[in-house]
């Protein structure tokens, strides 16, 4: 085996002067990184839909209150619920709801109640979202008094939007989205519960939010005839603009509302929007706090942020969205609104709908 040499002590003391002279290049620029949070930083875990969170937002909220905030995006309400009723992994520490969800958490005993006391922000709201007990899911009886379960945040209409080019008169029913004239040129939400909703409303039944078990059959149907007739779905606005420019679409069910149409217009889509005769589903989201979260203190002062003026502004600017602290968006003070509610058995639905998604026939999406 060959023995190795020392290098020569020239070559020693240039490594050496190297050496330093890299130290002394990297120290300053080191130092000039942003601070990074300490192991011991505490973590807010938060759950929102797109666009309910910016940035800045988070920032402002990290500094104030020296912790890191770690966002999850959810894009549909069965996954939001897997999420926080998960039993492996950190538990999420706050999350965005709307109150027809709200109540199987409420019901399943996976949210707790809030200190609204604790929520300075809440006096800048508009009086009918601080009156909590007026708005159907968000206060419960207890011995100790009513106690209220999250704070509303932002709220929409679910309509139809067009393409102004392409549909030179405005869709005035929800029968449009079925209109075989406009097959391959229709978007829709990938989502069991609304899907059954619209569904049921094409029917004529009742109500959207119960349907009778000799009508899921007609309905099952009503959806594998939407899939024939969609050129896709989505789930998420920005996925939802996307194939609408891509393909050329005509019309699109706007499960985000506004949100969509603020998007598509800065994508210059001259788009119109409208509530149909039947009327739109709408939701009304808000800020809770799971059972098990870990930082209860923290989650009250986040929901007091997102309700500050910059997060408000933001919500309204950059995603077209409503808040709850300006007066009330004139497009949601009609009465032509259909506000949800819990569903007669949204697994159900979710497990129906994922086998029309796939393409199955009427008799395999139907089998036990």
């Amino acid at each position: 085996m060959a023995s190795l040499t020392p290098p020569p002590r020239r070559f020693v003391k240039l490594r050496r002067l190297l050496l330093r002279l890299g130290m002394s290049l990297c120290l300053p620029l080191l130092t000039s990184l942003p601070h990074t949070a300490r192991a011991d930083t505490p973590v807010l875990r938060v759950l929102a839909w797109p666009g309910y969170v910016e940035s800045e937002v988070v920032r402002e909220f990290e500094a104030r209150h020296q912790v890191r905030v770690e966002l999850t995006v959810i894009d549909t309400d069965e996954a939001l619920w897997q999420k926080v009723t998960a039993t492996q992994g950190p538990a999420f520490d706050v999350f965005a709801v709307n109150t027809a969800e709200l109540q199987r958490y409420v019901a399943s005993n996976h949210v707790q109640p809030i200190d609204t006391t604790r929520i300075a922000n809440i006096e800048r709201q508009q009086p009918r979202f601080r009156q909590t007990a007026a708005i159907p899911g968000l206060v419960r009886p207890s011995p100790h008094g009513e106690r209220v379960y999250a704070i509303p945040f932002t709220y929409s209409a679910m309509g139809l939007i067009y393409d102004k080019r392409q549909m030179q008169v405005p869709p005035s029913s929800i029968h449009a989205l079925w209109d075989p004239q406009w097959r391959g040129k229709v978007i829709a939400y990938n989502g069991g519960s609304h899907n059954f909703s619209l569904a049921a409303q094409t029917l004529g039944l009742t109500t959207p939010f119960h349907i009778p078990p000799d009508q899921l059959e007609p309905s099952v149907t009503k959806l594998i005839e939407l899939r024939r007739n969609a050129l896709g779905f989505y789930t998420q606005p920005e996925e939802s603009v996307h194939l609408f420019v891509r393909h050329k679409a005509a019309l699109m069910f706007a499960n985000y509302g506004m949100q969509q149409v603020h998007l598509l217009r800065a994508a210059g889509v001259d788009v119109g929007y409208v509530i149909p005769r039947e009327g739109a589903l709408a939701w009304l989201d808000c800020w809770a706090i799971p059972r098990d979260a870990h930082h209860a203190a923290l989650a009250h002062a986040w929901i007091n942020h997102l309700l500050d003026r910059t997060a408000s502004q933001l919500l309204v600017t950059r995603q077209g969205l409503a808040n709850t602290v300006d007066p009330v968006d004139q497009r949601m003070g009609g009465s032509n609104l259909v506000w949800l509610q819990p569903v007669e058995d949204a697994a159900q639905r979710e497990r129906l709908w994922g086998r029309i998604h796939t393409g199955n026939r009427l008799s395999k999406v139907l089998t036990p």
